[in-house]
């Protein structure tokens, strides 16, 4: 179920659009300013309201680690903000000065597009703030954009009724013509990617002006071709939907409509889980927490409403402080199970009951890191676990381990996608994505150069250090 927990008021006109950080919650409005709050009470920030657009502002978004929010306006300017003083870091003047009414972070915060009304696009390098490239749609107006997350590409979608998928050239890799009667309102990319054998899929969910919320299949083939293919068409609402996002990780679906509604989905099956009506008006804008089990949706009537999840592991905050009470009751006072000792990882398998492997366990010295690390081979070969079934209880359990530490609020970007732990020496490789070094630099060396998430081969072997990211992790473990 859900509960709506506060509704704040604090907007003079329209909400245009929320967007969440780990600790941050930003609004923005017809009333030219953007509301900045702690997420953990929603209370506003000492330097909110920014007050640096002269016009509507119809977007905001955070960069990967809530350093940085990006804005956009009527004003035909992208303005980037310091969450840190909430002071103009820097003012992107749009090309053709056209009102910008879209922006988008790439994941890894190395680019940031913004979308005119003229159907231009421009894509600015950010660490420079310089204009990398642009690109256009004629006669449309640009509405929707979403990284995917490999950063390597985006999704646009117009007043036309399209969506087009770009890379960061600028070259348009596939257009799907009339994806919504009457016009595009928004799309986003799921957070997830999907390989098998020769194709890389990715999910997009899009919805607009037909009164339909729509999920995507994108599959790139290794021939380097595209094709979208339409898996769902959800009919929940009955009016034009505005606003649509998946939750961090990828298996719940919002979106917000003009018949005043709020719908929330099983993203995977395509099912209606909740109807909410609590906003007076048109619902233009709707975000996840990605740390939280909160919703937070906007709407015509000026205010912003934050729901709670109650149920799930994307929403039931309650069973996540219990599952933290049970596992320091057993004498396990950390909250990440990379830091287990081998005591911890003793006593967690008396509590599983695994007791049969406690010795064995103790005897190799396995600690909560290599808990982590253990596969069907490392189990038969080096600790000679010969049970077929006590071997397969006892991954399932570490893997209930590893997605616990989603469910305990750790933000999905800091843990490592190859070891799902929380990383130490984050790492950018070439396809886009941050590792945790020691990982990244064995998988190279066994897997033959490809990417772990892609499946592809990558470029160059170069790692570059991650510091932005590991400046956020160290700050997310001082504050838990």
């Amino acid at each position: 179920m859900t509960s709506l927990i506060c509704t704040l008021q604090h907007h003079q006109d329209d909400v245009n659009w929320c967007a969440f950080a780990a600790k941050l919650l930003a609004t923005c409005s017809g009333d030219k300013t953007l509301r900045i709050y702690d997420a953990r009470d929603f209370s506003e920030l000492p330097f909110s309201p920014l007050t640096g657009h002269g016009y509507t502002v119809h977007c905001c978004c955070f960069s990967a680690c809530g350093q940085f929010l990006a804005s956009c306006s009527t004003d035909a300017t992208t303005v980037i903000w310091s969450m840190v003083s909430g002071e103009i870091e820097a003012v992107l003047e749009h090309p053709g000065r056209s009102p910008v009414r879209i922006c988008a972070f790439s994941p890894d915060s190395l680019h940031l597009v913004s979308g005119a009304s003229d159907g231009t696009l421009a894509l600015w390098d950010f660490p420079s703030r310089q204009l990398r490239r642009t690109g256009a749609v004629n006669d449309t107006t640009m509405v929707a954009c979403s990284f995917s997350p490999c950063s390597q590409m985006f999704m646009t979608g117009s007043t036309y009724g399209d969506l087009r998928l770009w890379d960061l050239r600028m070259n348009q890799l596939h257009a799907e013509k009339n994806a919504h009667d009457l016009g595009v309102s928004c799309c986003t990319f799921a957070p997830s990617i999907l390989s098998g054998g020769q194709v890389v899929q990715f999910r997009v969910a899009s919805c607009g002006q037909d009164s339909l919320l729509k999920i995507w299949a994108i599959n790139k083939f290794s021939s380097g071709a595209y094709k979208m293919k339409l898996l769902h068409m959800l009919t929940g609402q009955s009016a034009p939907v505005l606003s649509c996002a998946y939750s961090s990780d990828g298996q719940l679906l919002v979106s917000g409509s003009v018949d005043k509604t709020v719908t929330i989905y099983d993203a995977e099956n395509a099912v209606l889980l909740y109807r909410l009506k609590q906003h007076e008006r048109y619902v233009t804008a709707c975000a996840f927490s990605p740390t939280s089990p909160l919703i937070a949706t906007g709407s015509m009537d000026k205010t912003v409403n934050i729901w709670r999840l109650e149920d799930g592991c994307s929403g039931n905050e309650e069973s996540a402080q219990t599952s933290i009470k049970g596992r320091a009751s057993g004498g396990r006072s950390k909250l990440l199970v990379s830091d287990w000792s081998e005591d911890d990882v003793s006593q967690w398998l008396l509590e599983e009951g695994l007791e049969g492997l406690v010795d064995r366990f103790k005897g190799n010295n396995i600690d909560g890191t290599e808990l982590l690390s253990l596969t069907k081979e490392t189990l038969a070969s080096e600790l000679h676990v010969e049970s077929v079934g006590l071997r397969s209880k006892l991954l399932r359990k570490v893997e209930e381990l590893k997605s616990d530490s989603v469910c305990l609020g750790i933000p999905d970007e800091f843990l490592c996608p190859i070891t799902r732990e929380l990383m130490k020496e984050p790492v950018i490789a070439a396809d886009g994505y941050s590792y945790e070094k020691e990982a990244i630099e064995s998988w190279i060396s066994t897997k033959n150069r490809s990417s772990p998430m892609t499946n592809l081969p990558l470029l160059t072997t170069l790692l570059t250090p991650n510091h932005t990211l590991k400046m956020a992790i160290g700050r997310w473990k001082t504050s838990h």
